[in-house]
């Protein structure tokens, strides 16, 4: 399977199977796309009356081409056959050892955001905050999960986390202490609103946390009409100065801000623009998923805007990084020559499987995303998974389980996509959210042509 299409000024022509990134000019691109179901002749024909005009096109050139066509895919750099589907329910049915667990050490928040999807931490359910003790079996029940793993991640969530920070100290204290006992390394992340940010929180958080998640949406009148507080008042002008400050003291390292664009500001790329130009170079802009009657869900209509809006997006960040003020964006990185291996471009993700969810009671969850629906509840802390029917639903959510993915040149990048939107959106894990899916493939587009442009 190959994927082609043009942007930016380039070419471009994917190999899905093998990996291979080729671009390449009018005439190769054209052949390209008749190679497979068209003879010799016609291709030679075709590219002979459409490129009549163009100097340096003859017959020789085209047959010379056609023939470095053919050396590429005997060489399964193009057209590589599919080897994976057999794989691929056998990689996912393996023993599955736990590797990251997502703590939700606080369902409660200080702020009253619109389109939470965890309705405002709570999950639909009573506000809580997760006790050492549960916290500390969590911790036990990854390490004793983990099988000959070494490195094992934990997030601080919520809700908001910081509501419950002595609790975060606590837990990081008791993972450092079992590190050198059973031959772990804990890598902390903590995701924050920043209402609560100070300087002690800092200076933790830079010694402990491996990554922190800051949540800004860009612009300030963006960011204040869904980002507010229980008073009905915007968090813009409170949070951005901790960001600024917290962000410096981590030399710009170590962490990323997370936005989310709806149908208020579907030109988010001048809020991540916003959010550059005030010093932060590790950004990220999501979708919102949320129900199509909330007045601030994405419509159809918004799709060629939003296209567009990445394109835009992908163009600057070229020019940004020309002129020595370049930035990040999450969804922007790709690596090209050693990205995740086969297993990870088959099974995805992991959840329900190697990554899990603890609510402040013990119980486990596929994800953060499943927390508060009792049919993915698939066990606690201290008994361990014993809905076993369920992860091994899970074990066989992958890329290839899914029918809609099965002509979809994208797959082998996202595999599969994420089980949760799926889920909200179809009411089966092993469908596809097909509006993210299409926003998706577009930045992979954006994300590949940027590569190809950074070699030129």
């Amino acid at each position: 399977m190959i994927h082609q299409y043009k942007l930016n000024g380039y070419n471009i022509v994917l190999d899905i199977y093998s990996g291979s990134v080729h671009s390449v000019d009018d005439v190769a691109y054209d052949i390209i796309g008749m190679y497979e179901n068209t003879p010799k002749e016609q291709i030679v024909s075709a590219m002979l009356d459409k490129y009549k005009d163009i100097q340096g096109v003859n017959e020789s050139e085209i047959i010379e081409c056609i023939d470095d066509i053919t050396e590429l895919k005997n060489s399964h750099k193009l057209y590589t056959p599919d080897t994976y589907e057999d794989k691929a329910f056998d990689f996912k049915n393996r023993s599955t050892d736990v590797k990251a667990l997502c703590l939700h050490v606080a369902h409660t928040c200080n702020l009253n955001c619109d389109y939470c999807f965890a309705s405002q931490g709570k999950y639909k359910g009573d506000r809580a905050l997760m006790s050492f003790e549960v916290g500390k079996q969590a911790l036990d029940f990854l390490i004793a999960n983990s099988g000959k793993r070494v490195n094992l991640e934990v997030d601080f969530f919520g809700g908001e986390p910081l509501m419950n920070w002595d609790v975060v100290k606590q837990l990081v204290a008791y993972g450092r202490s079992q590190e050198e006992k059973h031959n772990k390394k804990f890598r902390f992340t903590l995701t924050t609103n920043g209402v609560l940010i100070d300087d002690e929180v800092i200076e933790f958080a830079n010694k402990e946390m491996y990554n922190v998640v800051l949540s800004l949406d860009g612009r300030p009148e963006v960011h204040d009409r869904l980002r507010k507080n229980i008073a009905g008042k915007g968090s813009y002008d409170l949070i951005v100065p901790k960001f600024k400050k917290f962000v410096e003291s981590r030399n710009q390292e170590g962490y990323y801000i997370r936005g989310t664009f709806t149908h208020n500001n579907i030109d988010f790329t001048n809020d991540i623009f916003h959010m550059a130009d005030l010093g932060f170079t590790q950004l990220s802009m999501e979708p919102v998923v949320c129900a199509s009657t909330d007045k601030y869900a994405l419509t159809q209509e918004d799709l060629p805007i939003l296209f567009e809006q990445y394109e835009i997006l992908a163009k600057e960040m070229l020019k940004r990084e020309k002129e020595g003020n370049g930035f990040t964006f999450y969804h922007y990185m790709i690596d090209l020559t050693s990205g995740p291996c086969i297993y990870k471009r088959i099974s995805g993700c992991g959840s329900g499987t190697e990554y899990m969810a603890v609510t402040p009671w013990g119980e486990l969850y596929p994800c953060h995303q499943f927390v508060g629906d009792s049919k993915y509840s698939m066990g606690n802390v201290w008994d361990g998974v014993t809905n076993n029917e369920l992860r091994n639903e899970f074990k066989l959510c992958n890329v290839y389980a899914r029918p809609e993915c099965k002509d979809c040149w994208a797959r082998l990048y996202c595999s599969g996509g994420c089980a949760a939107n799926a889920y909200h959106a179809t009411g089966d894990i092993k469908g596809i959210y097909e509006y993210g899916c299409k926003l998706f493939c577009k930045r992979i587009e954006c994300a590949i042509m940027m590569k190809v442009a950074e070699e030129k």
